[in-house]
């Protein structure tokens, strides 16, 4: 785009910057789902207890409570020549690196071998890449776009492209991993064959999108007691907080593949199906005129009220492939905004802090729901582990019992619109679409006279 076609509409973001932007976003989104497979490995390709494998899984994320907060830190305090967030771009070479790794486990380690083995693998990926990698990202794009409506239209046709890339990847994943199934060195190839690949197209727009605007020049003198100040006094970041966790929860029971294993019978077919989720995705093409008459809270909440059609829906359907997609279609539209629009959210608690005199923060708003997406990513795990085990589950075996089967439609269908409307609920307590239009106006008022007196405050 022309710096004359910029200037007669700010507001124009371009399609080029659109899709190298989300083009991180997109590798970044299948390797979510990606890992959402890993449960399913280490219990059919290893023969690992599916109890033992969810507890392994969120007891990494001990670490979470530290490195999540030191990278928000760490990020609020980069001044480079690259910008404040786009250095963290590059840790999406070490989130694919040790993704391949979990899908990589020697086989002839002992069982506790394979439990350190993959604790370090799994801390790594989540609890340093990842988390240094969505650190940076909201205080990349605010430096690089600095205006609201591109970072909306960045969330949401941006989210529509990463929906898109998840979708194709769920409808031709499944078909090979069919063939692998109980195949360990047949894992290891396949998901170094995604890998790669996803990993250089992750990259791109560390090369070609740069920071171009100083948004708040505090935040080089950022302290640890700012931190704890934030916590303290910023209270809004905590339902945003809550969303993040029980949408974590809701969004990676990891039971999809059980489902369709057992109750379906026939695994492939769940490929197949995610393709009418692109019914849910053309729902993101209206979020830009959508949230001009109504707040990015309001749009997530409703969304989430849908959870329970979505949830009632599949419970019901059993084996019934039609209702199925239904549902599938209608949870696509109950998840969308809660994950790719809270980004606004964070940017509204950064605008809050400078509205009260403090440094903006991104970096750290962002890891702190970061933290708490991925503790619910965790938990999740685990506790699809627990209740699956309680009900009499075994991994890797051909058929299962009655109780087995109830409890794996439990939580495909019904767990996850609880947890949902609990994540609705929880934003009742986010009170700044209320006052963001003084916010607004009093924000750039202060700037305009900063601007007019040279930068001085």
């Amino acid at each position: 785009m022309s710096k004359k076609e910029n200037m007669a509409n700010p507001d124009k973001l371009g399609a080029k910057n659109l899709f190298l932007w989300s083009a991180n976003g997109g590798s970044a989104a299948v390797q979510v789902v990606l890992l959402g497979n890993l449960s399913m490995y280490l219990t059919n390709a290893l023969g690992m207890n599916v109890a033992l494998v969810g507890t392994l899984l969120m007891a990494s994320k001990a670490f979470d409570g530290i490195t999540d907060l030191i990278a928000g830190y760490v990020v609020d305090k980069t001044n480079t020549k690259l910008g404040r967030g786009r250095p963290y771009d590059l840790c999406i070479i070490g989130l694919w690196l040790t993704t391949w790794m979990l899908f990589a486990v020697p086989e002839g380690f002992t069982t506790t071998v394979k439990c350190v083995y993959v604790f370090i693998c799994y801390t790594l990926c989540q609890s340093i890449f990842k988390t240094f990698m969505t650190a940076g990202a909201t205080p990349y794009m605010v430096r690089a776009f600095n205006n609201e409506q591109k970072y909306v239209k960045l969330n949401s046709w941006g989210g529509m492209i990463s929906t898109v890339c998840v979708m194709v990847f769920n409808v031709v994943f499944p078909t090979f991993y069919a063939k692998v199934l109980y195949d360990p060195a047949g894992w290891r190839s396949l998901v170094g064959f995604i890998a790669i690949p996803l990993c250089i197209i992750g990259i791109l727009r560390f090369f070609f999108i740069p920071e171009k605007y100083e948004v708040d020049a505090k935040n080089e003198h950022t302290t640890l007691k700012d931190v704890i100040n934030l916590l303290k006094d910023n209270r809004q970041i905590y339902p945003i907080a809550i969303l993040q966790f029980v949408v974590g929860i809701a969004g990676s029971l990891s039971v999809t593949g059980y489902y369709f294993q057992y109750i379906v019978g026939n695994i492939e077919i769940s490929g197949v199906m995610s393709i009418f989720t692109i019914f849910a995705m053309l729902t993101l093409i209206v979020y830009p005129a959508l949230l001009k008459k109504i707040t990015t809270k309001q749009l997530i909440q409703y969304a989430l009220l849908l959870s329970v059609v979505s949830g009632l829906l599949s419970f019901a359907a059993n084996d019934n492939l039609i209702l199925l997609a239904v549902a599938g279609v209608i949870l696509g539209v109950v998840q969308l905004p809660a994950s790719y629009m809270f980004g606004l959210l964070i940017i509204d608690c950064a605008d809050f802090n400078e509205w009260e005199g403090r440094a903006r923060m991104e970096g750290t708003l962002a890891s702190i729901t970061g933290f708490a997406n991925k503790i619910g990513t965790a938990f999740s795990t685990f506790f699809a582990g627990l209740l699956l085990g309680a009900a009499g589950f075994v991994s890797g075996a051909d058929t299962q019992s009655d109780s087995a089967i109830l409890m794996i439609r439990v939580c495909y269908a019904l767990v996850p619109m609880a947890f949902y409307l609990l994540a609705a609920f929880a934003l009742k307590y986010f009170k700044i679409d209320k006052m963001k239009p003084q916010i607004n106006a009093d924000l750039a008022e202060r700037r305009k006279k900063i601007s007019e007196n040279g930068g001085e405050n």
